[in-house]
C-alpha cells in the first residue's frame, strides 16, 4: 500500500463520518488531530523520533483497544489535556508550548463512540512500515493536498501545486545555515520542501555539525499564519518532517501585514504564494507603517513586505497574480521600487488551471536584494528581466491534465545553475511547440528576430520596460491559438446582417414550433 492508496482510504471515512454530521473540512481537522497522535507513535516506535513529544496518558496506546463511551471521553480528556497542558483536576500534564499550539482550543466534534473506533481501527490497520519507507511526513502533505482538491478552499486560501514548489525550491538552492521564510506559509508546503532539499544535499543533515544540525531544526525555517487551524495542520506537518523550530513552533500565529511581520528578522530566503484578494477596509495593509506604499491590495503589501525583509544578497521566489505584474497607481510604485533595490531577474508566467480556483493567472517572480554586481546596492540592480511564457497555448490543466514537474523541466533548464539568476542565459529556447505558435502584434516584438520572437525564453531590459511598458511587467509576445484577430473580422455591417439573419431564422423555427403546439392542442 502506498500514500496514494493510504490517503484515499483515509478520505474515505469521510463517507462513514457524515452521520455525524461532519463535512470534509470539519473532517480533516478531526481526522488530523488523531491522526497525528498515531504518527508520533509510528514515527517513535521507528526510532525517527529521539523521544515521544506526547505525555503519557496522551498517546495512542491510551486510545487503541477501547471502546463505547468509555474511548470517546478518554479522547475527549486527552485532548483538553494536550491543548491546556493540564487534567481535569488542574494537575500539570505537560509544560510543551508547541504540543499546547497544536492542539489549541481541540476538540472533538464526534457523537458516535463507534465512529470514533472506526477511524482508530483504520489507522491501526494501515501498513505503517510501507507508509514510513514515503516518510510520514509525505504521507500527511498528501492528505493536505488532497483536502485542497476536493474541497475548492474558499477565497485567499489557494493551495500551491506540489511541483511548482519543488521547482521553485530547486531554482532558489536554499543552502544549511541559511534563514528560510514565509509570510503566508498555509501548510508549510514551501518551509518543508526547502528542509527537504537540504537534507537531500547534506546526507540527511549528517554532513554538518551538531550545531548547525540543531540550527535547521529549530532556527532555519520561520513561517506566519493567519488562520488558527491552518497553522495548526502546519506545525504538525513541521514536526512530522522533523523540524522543531522556537518555542513557537516554525509556523507562527500572526499576520504577515501586521506586527507579526513587521517584527520578523532579516531572512537569506523567502519563498511564498500570499493570498491572493483585497483586504476589507484595507484593515491588513494599513496596520504595517512601515511599507512605503499604502494599498489594499494584499499582494502589493505583500511583495513590498518580502523586498524589504530580505538581507543584502539574499533571494526570494514569490507567486503572484497577474495584477500585481500590471496595475497602476500604487501597483507601478512598487513595480519601480523592487526593480530598484532588488535585480528581479525572472519572471515565469504560470498557466491557468493549475490552481484549484480555475482561471487565475499568476506568475513566479525571483529576485535577489541588491544588484548581480554588489548585494549592497540599493539603487538600480535590475539591468534585464528574463521573461519565461509557460502560459500561452499550454493544456487545460485540471484533474484530467494535471499539472507536472515534467511542464518545469524546460524553464528550469533555460534557469541554471545559479540561484541568483546568473546563469549564462540565450534567448530562443523552444519548448511545448511554441515555435509553432503565431506571434502576437506588440511592442515587446518590434524589430526583433522572428526566431526570438517565437521563443518562449526573452530578454527584456530595464530601460525597455521603463520606456515600452510604463514600468507595467504585464509582458507577453506569443498569440494564443484559440484568440481572434480584430484585423481579420469582417466589417461592421457585414456582422450586423449576418446577427440579423440569425435572429430571423430563430423566429422563424420558434414560429414553427408555436404553430405545431396550437395544432396539437
Amino acid at each position: 500500500m502506498n500514500n496514494n492508496d493510504i490517503v484515499q482510504k483515509l478520505w474515505n471515512l469521510c463517507d462513514v463520518l457524515r452521520d455525524d454530521g461532519i463535512n470534509y473540512s470539519d473532517y480533516v481537522t478531526e481526522l488530523v488531530l488523531l491522526l497525528f497522535i498515531k504518527m508520533v507513535h509510528e514515527n517513535t516506535e521507528a526510532g525517527t523520533l529521539k523521544k515521544h513529544p506526547l505525555p503519557e496518558g496522551c498517546r495512542w496506546t491510551d486510545l487503541n483497544g477501547k471502546s463505547g463511551i468509555n474511548l470517546l471521553n478518554d479522547y475527549k480528556r486527552i485532548l483538553l489535556s494536550l491543548s491546556t497542558g493540564k487534567d481535569a483536576l488542574g494537575n500539570i500534564v505537560h509544560e510543551d508550548p508547541l504540543i499546547s499550539a497544536i492542539y489549541a482550543d481541540a476538540q472533538t466534534r464526534l457523537r458516535e463512540p463507534r465512529h470514533l473506533e472506526q477511524m482508530i481501527k483504520t489507522l491501526d490497520q494501515i501498513d505503517w512500515f510501507s507508509a514510513a519507507k514515503d516518510g510520514l511526513g509525505d504521507l500527511y502533505e498528501g492528505l493536505l493536498e488532497k483536502n485542497a482538491g476536493e474541497t475548492k478552499s474558499g477565497a485567499g486560501q489557494y493551495f500551491t501545486p506540489r511541483a511548482l514548489i519543488n521547482s521553485m525550491v530547486r531554482c532558489i538552492k536554499p543552502k544549511a545555515g541559511e534563514v528560510v521564510q514565509d509570510p503566508a506559509a498555509g501548510t508549510a508546503g514551501f518551509l518543508i520542501a526547502a528542509d527537504a532539499y537540504i537534507k537531500q544535499h547534506t546526507d540527511d543533515l549528517y554532513d554538518l555539525t551538531a550545531t548547525e544540525q540543531a540550527f535547521q531544526r529549530n532556527n532555519a525555517f520561520v513561517g506566519i499564519e493567519l488562520v488558527p487551524g491552518t497553522r495548526r495542520l502546519a506545525l504538525m506537518n513541521c514536526l512530522l518532517h522533523g523540524m522543531e523550530g522556537d518555542a513557537e513552533g516554525v509556523v507562527h500565529l500572526g499576520n504577515a501585514l501586521g506586527d507579526s511581520g513587521k517584527s520578523l528578522a532579516r531572512a537569506d530566503i523567502i519563498l511564498a504564494n500570499p493570498p491572493f484578494g483585497t483586504s476589507k477596509g484595507g484593515e491588513a495593509s494599513n496596520t504595517r507603517d512601515d511599507l512605503t506604499y499604502k494599498t489594499s491590495n494584499k499582494q502589493l503589501a505583500f511583495l513590498q513586505h518580502i523586498y524589504r525583509n530580505l538581507k543584502p544578497g539574499g533571494r526570494a521566489a514569490v507567486v503572484l497574480p497577474d495584477n500585481v505584474l500590471f496595475e497602476a497607481g500604487v501597483g507601478t510604485e512598487v513595480r519601480r521600487d523592487l526593480m530598484h533595490k532588488c535585480n528581479l531577474h525572472t519572471i515565469l508566467r504560470l498557466p491557468t488551471g493549475i490552481f484549484y480556483a480555475q482561471g487565475v493567472k499568476t506568475n513566479v517572480l525571483f529576485f535577489t536584494k541588491g544588484s548581480a554586481k554588489d548585494k549592497y546596492q540599493q539603487e538600480n540592480c535590475t539591468e534585464n528581466v528574463w521573461v519565461y511564457d509557460l502560459r500561452t497555448n499550454m493544456p487545460s490543466f485540471g484533474k484530467r491534465t494535471p499539472f507536472g514537474e515534467q511542464h518545469l523541466t524546460p524553464f528550469e533548464a533555460v534557469y541554471g545553475e545559479d540561484p541568483n539568476g546568473q546563469s549564462p542565459r540565450e534567448e530562443g529556447e523552444y519548448s511545448f511547440n511554441a515555435e509553432q505558435v503565431e506571434v502576437a502584434e506588440t511592442d515587446e516584438n518590434q524589430g526583433v528576430d522572428s526566431k526570438l520572437a517565437h521563443s518562449r525564453w526573452r530578454k527584456f531590459s530595464r530601460d525597455w520596460i521603463r520606456d515600452h511598458k510604463a514600468d507595467s511587467l504585464d509582458i507577453s509576445w506569443l498569440k494564443d491559438k484559440d484568440s481572434v484577430d480584430a484585423a481579420n473580422l469582417p466589417e461592421p455591417e457585414v456582422l450586423a446582417r449576418e446577427a440579423k439573419d440569425e435572429l430571423e431564422a430563430a423566429l422563424s423555427e420558434l414560429d414553427g414550433l408555436l404553430k405545431a403546439l396550437e395544432g396539437a392542442v
